[in-house]
């Protein structure tokens, strides 16, 4: 039985919390600008939630990725504003927004895929506790060194073997040079245009956004680098040591111009370093030396402890890429049988493709790549058990100490 000083006790603490400001109310407004290419805006279709369910390692995150009712979770804390390719009917510069659910990734206005600002912001939203917006600008199939250049590091550099593989075409270098220099540095300037339309007007993103408590700029994080990392053009001795070294340099100047053209010097900043084909990629090829170009701006002194790389690859599934690949291989000789017999009808072909599908599939592992696998190895294989921890990765790398 209650006695009535418990229940006086009851009463008081009800009347506290009625009176007490909202968590974070008092704070303002911690925005998060992330920005890249095509793994930044996202390949991971919904469907591929369910392959987080039987690995302990992914579980518990596809828990927090979903509502009560089991479909994507709405975060009502988080706010977002997306703009990018969203497909052959939208310009570049199409924008989303709203609160912060899944269809913020690449082709958004399906709904049915996600980036890393899923669960970037899910993250944000359980251990800050208070409104979050985020910013994200991000372009497929854009470099660092044209399309994203930031001002400081000058206009594009030509090497000698590109212009003499011009001279031989025939190309006519003063028209090429053009383009170029016309093409430098626009997707780093829409960058910072779009989040300065934003940060002037808050409210028409986030609703209940209060002036007098004003904005934080908390955190950025880049994700890019694939167009770069296969460009044998702008980086000709990309399969040796510090063959892309202009990627880290330009990298460097990238920070710098962000903190100056946003006014915060001091921002803190993650670079996604590269992880596409997982950890064994650290020791071979290209990915190798380009991974350590990544990741060397951080080693510099003036941004020791205030930028944080991320390495994607210790998210990536071997196991998930290695049906993949059994499943493209047996495609492709499939597809050079049909080739050879062009009267196959489209029934005899499906035919085969099941009864070839079936001897070499278990069906369990059929299941992983049905429920795991939505899109190529370059777009982390469209999975959510990939992309889904690498956003919580980019948050946990910006949480303050007390907020972990």
């Amino acid at each position: 039985m209650t006695s009535r000083f418990t229940r006086a006790a009851l009463v008081v603490a009800a009347l506290t919390a009625l009176a007490a400001p909202a968590l974070g109310a008092d704070k303002p407004l911690k925005v998060f600008v992330l920005a890249g290419q095509s793994n930044m805006q996202g390949h991971a279709q919904v469907t591929t939630f369910d392959s987080m369910a039987d690995d302990p390692k992914t579980a518990a995150l596809l828990k927090e990725m979903r509502g009560p009712d089991g479909k994507p979770k709405v975060c009502e804390k988080v706010w977002i504003s997306s703009i990018g390719c969203l497909g052959n009917a939208y310009s570049d510069l199409k924008e989303q927004t709203g609160k912060l659910t899944a269809g913020f990734g690449a082709f958004g206005p399906e709904g049915n895929r996600i980036g890393p600002e899923f669960t970037f912001g899910l993250t944000m939203e359980k251990h800050l506790g208070e409104p979050v917006l985020i910013i994200k600008t991000s372009w497929g199939g854009r470099s660092l060194h044209t399309d994203f250049r930031p001002p400081s590091a000058g206009p594009y550099k030509w090497n000698e073997s590109q212009l003499d593989n011009h001279k031989k075409r025939g190309d006519d270098l003063d028209k090429i040079k053009a383009e170029k220099e016309k093409a430098t540095g626009v997707y780093y300037r829409e960058m910072i245009a779009h989040t300065k339309k934003v940060l002037k007007d808050i409210k028409r993103v986030v609703p209940d956004y209060d002036e007098k408590r004003g904005f934080e700029l908390a955190g950025f994080v880049w994700f890019q680098g694939w167009n770069d990392m296969v460009d044998g053009g702008v980086y000709p001795d990309r399969m040796k040591p510090g063959g892309y070294d202009q990627y880290a340099e330009v990298l460097g100047h990238f920070i710098r111009d962000v903190r100056k053209d946003l006014g915060a010097p001091k921002l803190p900043f993650v670079i996604g370093v590269m992880g596409v084909g997982g950890e064994k990629e650290d020791k071979k090829g290209a990915q190798m030396h380009f991974r350590a170009a990544q990741a060397k701006p951080a080693a510099l002194d003036e941004f020791k402890g205030n930028v944080f790389v991320v390495r994607t690859a210790q998210f990536w599934d071997d196991e998930l890429e290695a049906l993949q690949e059994r499943m493209q291989r047996m495609n492709g000789k499939l597809d050079a049988e049909f080739k050879k017999n062009p009267n196959l009808t489209r029934e005899e072909k499906d035919a085969a493709r099941k009864k070839a599908t079936d001897a070499e599939f278990k069906p369990d592992e059929l299941k992983r790549l049905k429920t795991g696998v939505s899109n190529g190895g370059y777009h982390y294989l469209g999975a959510a058990k990939i992309l889904a921890p690498i956003g919580k990765a980019f948050a946990e790398a910006l949480l303050p100490p007390n907020a972990k």
